[in-house]
């Protein structure tokens, strides 16, 4: 398993070594570790299990199946995160595969610190807190363009300060708790509608949060303000509360 160095969200380098990967750190970014990965699989018989393997895509397809499945058709609407890209990809895939006559539009979000879809560009040192999309060369980068054209799509960028808000407002309204990258849909999608950028017809949107927060329980931990200890006594925890 290749990391760039201290841009893993310790949740997931947990996992990993809970199930006894092999992980070697890079002076470098993601995108450079998938680069090393791409040539050394060419060359020795190592499964390369990223984004670029279409059997991981026609797997996530079938997200876009459960969609429909519970919605009982597809959506107006469906927002989420873009990083490596394969989502989008896998998730339009699936809605072309479901033989409906409506298809839904997709709204991509990428942090504007890493945004290459959205800038055109590729961005060679990609910063957001938003680990599991701070991507600046997106593997399905065609595949992702695709989808949006053909689904009549947009994609945007949010700040990580739009990221985090929206991180919020998922767990204390509806009780979910995601890593800031799956927020990133939902910021976006807030984005849209502020801008009146989005049809006003649509009535059905999905936002797909793609992963949980202990993933990424470092970013929640350093935007917790704390307060100083109190003395163990009631008299002290009211006046804590404000509560007379």
């Amino acid at each position: 398993m290749l990391i760039p160095e201290g841009k893993v969200a310790l949740g997931k380098l947990a996992g990993a070594i809970a199930y006894g990967a092999d992980v070697v750190a890079i002076r470098g970014s993601f995108d450079d570790g998938l680069r090393m990965v791409r040539e050394i699989a060419e060359i020795h018989p190592i499964a390369l299990v990223n984004s670029v393997n279409p059997a991981r895509l026609e797997g996530q397809k079938t997200a876009a199946w459960e969609v429909i499945d519970q919605l009982g058709e597809p959506p107006d609407w469906l927002c989420l995160p873009v990083g490596n890209a394969g989502n989008i990809s896998s998730y339009w895939l699936g809605f072309r595969q479901s033989n409906h006559a409506r298809m839904p539009r997709l709204l991509g979000a990428q942090a504007e610190g890493a945004a290459p879809i959205v800038l055109r560009k590729r961005v060679d040192n990609p910063e957001t807190i938003a680990t599991a999309i701070r991507i600046g060369n997106p593997a399905r980068w065609q595949e992702a363009e695709a989808a949006l054209a053909e689904s009549n799509g947009t994609i945007l960028a949010v700040s990580d300060a739009e990221i985090l808000e929206a991180q919020s407002l998922i767990a204390t309204l509806e009780g979910v708790y995601c890593e800031p990258s799956s927020a990133a849909g939902v910021a976006g999608l807030r984005k849209a509608i502020l801008a009146g950028s989005l049809s006003p017809e649509a009535r059905k949107i999905v936002c797909v949060l793609t992963g949980h927060g202990m993933k990424d329980p470092d970013t929640t931990i350093k935007q917790f303000k704390g307060s100083d200890a109190i003395d163990p006594t009631t008299d002290a925890l009211l006046q804590r509360l404000e509560v007379k």
